[in-house]
């Protein structure tokens, strides 16, 4: 990200913040909610004043955005100062707001207008388009994304699969999509009232494998006619774009298609978990798109995007354990049984610390393989890697969160039974997000 006034005054006001005399003088509170207002003031008057420039711009040709420039080692943990400004702006937003509001948020099965609106606020969709749209990105970073991801699910995984879903399509629109696309859709993403968008891959049947699609594209004379259905698509009933993978000529491809399309229906349809992100099917009957429709030429890769995309589940698991180990932790200390913490007993010691050991194995896996995609090195080997770790110890770490609260991990009362029906999301989702 590049450094401008709105950097340089987020930068000195953190590490005003940081500082110790704030901390004796009771102003840390104060000084972090300042810090946070800015960012959300500064976002809206960054997008008040891209909207004139995205009128009158028409692009020639693509917009795509560089890889960061190259580290000294390959696998490099250390964070910039921008993205160290960003975590902390979104994990107060997911601790302030998002924690609060996921349970009503659970039971509607919706992201509310207001929650929408305070996402906004926070400006991440600006960092998915580029600068001569409006937006803030001067380079990919699907590092800086991994990062948004976690610290928005350590919140709620639900309401921060809504809010990722948006970003996800414009993604993916900025790394393949055409002049035409680009021009005609990512503004839009930086509006007050932003466009809401979702992909569509996961389709109802078993073994569902996201390389063998049975929704299917057939070219025609005048673009493309798509048939099928598909299953778990976030934001289903509000999405005004989707992003619909098919099968082209024995490959999968992936269709940019507008909810207002005469032959798709929508469905919504809530899920044991992850009921915040709105669920749904989709049916595709003869929907017909244009030529223009096909997202990415010679240079889009499917496999990467599904890669991309199963890492980013795998980074909102790693904000929800995340969650669940900052919770049980004092639960275990404070609750007494027998005249003492039950966190003195070796068998909830041990299963914690295990949470522990486990959590940090994930989000290793899950840096290392977004730190090779950022710079344009082959992952797959530890993208899969990383799913399948993360979609075996999500399971395995939401049911001893709830075990290790006794009675209480059965009840609402706790957020671990809310953690413990998402995080088995993680093993089935091949779509909806992308880094």
């Amino acid at each position: 990200m590049s450094r401008d006034p709105i950097g340089l005054a987020m930068a000195t006001m953190s590490r005003i913040a940081s500082s110790p005399l704030v901390e004796k003088m009771g102003l840390r509170e104060t000084i972090e909610k300042l810090t946070y207002q800015s960012t959300k003031n500064g976002f809206k008057a960054m997008g008040a004043a891209s909207r004139q420039f995205k009128s009158v711009t028409q692009l020639l040709k693509p917009e795509r955005l560089e890889a960061p420039a190259q580290p000294k080692r390959q696998f490099d943990l250390s964070l910039t100062e921008e993205q160290n400004m960003m975590r902390d702006s979104v994990r107060g937003f997911a601790t302030d707001v998002l924690r609060p509001a996921a349970p009503k948020s659970n039971d509607d099965c919706a992201l509310s207008q207001d929650l929408l609106t305070q996402a906004n606020d926070l400006g991440l969709t600006y960092f998915a388009v580029p600068e001569n749209l409006g937006g803030a990105a001067t380079e990919r970073s699907p590092v800086t994304s991994m990062l948004i991801a976690e610290d928005l699910a350590y919140g709620d995984m639900g309401l921060a699969v809504s809010i990722l879903s948006t970003i996800g399509v414009a993604n993916a629109l900025t790394q393949w999509g055409s002049a035409s696309q680009q021009s005609k859709y990512l503004p839009a993403f930086l509006e007050e009232n932003t466009l809401q968008a979702a992909i569509a891959v996961n389709e109802k049947r078993p073994l569902f494998d996201p390389n063998h699609l049975t929704t299917t594209a057939t070219e025609n004379s005048s673009g493309y006619l798509l048939n099928g259905d598909k299953t778990m698509v976030p934001l289903v009933e509000t999405a005004e774009l989707f992003l619909i993978a098919a099968m082209l000529n024995g490959k999968p491809r992936l269709f940019v298609v507008e909810s207002g399309s005469e032959g798709l229906s929508i469905e919504k349809k809530p899920n044991m978990g992850v009921r915040a992100a709105a669920m749904g099917d989709i049916q595709l009957s003869q929907v017909a798109v244009s030529k223009d429709a096909l997202l990415g030429s010679d240079d889009f890769c499917y496999t990467s995007f599904i890669n991309l995309a199963r890492l980013a589940w795998c980074a909102v698991a790693v904000g929800t354990v995340q969650a669940v180990l900052d919770y049980v932790i004092p639960y275990c200390n404070e609750r007494i049984a027998f005249g003492e913490p039950i966190s003195h007993r070796q068998s909830v010691a041990f299963m914690i610390a295990n949470i522990g050991i486990e959590l940090n194995a994930m989000r290793l896996m899950v840096s290392r393989a977004v730190a090779l995609a950022e710079h344009g090195k082959p992952f797959a080997r530890e993208a899969y890697l990383a799913r399948v770790l993360c979609a075996e110890k999500s399971m395995e770490i939401g049911t001893n969160g709830v075990q290790l609260l006794g009675g209480h991990g059965f009840t609402k009362e706790h957020p671990v039974e809310l953690w413990y029906r998402d995080l088995r999301a993680i093993a089935v989702m091949d779509g909806g997000l992308h880094l």
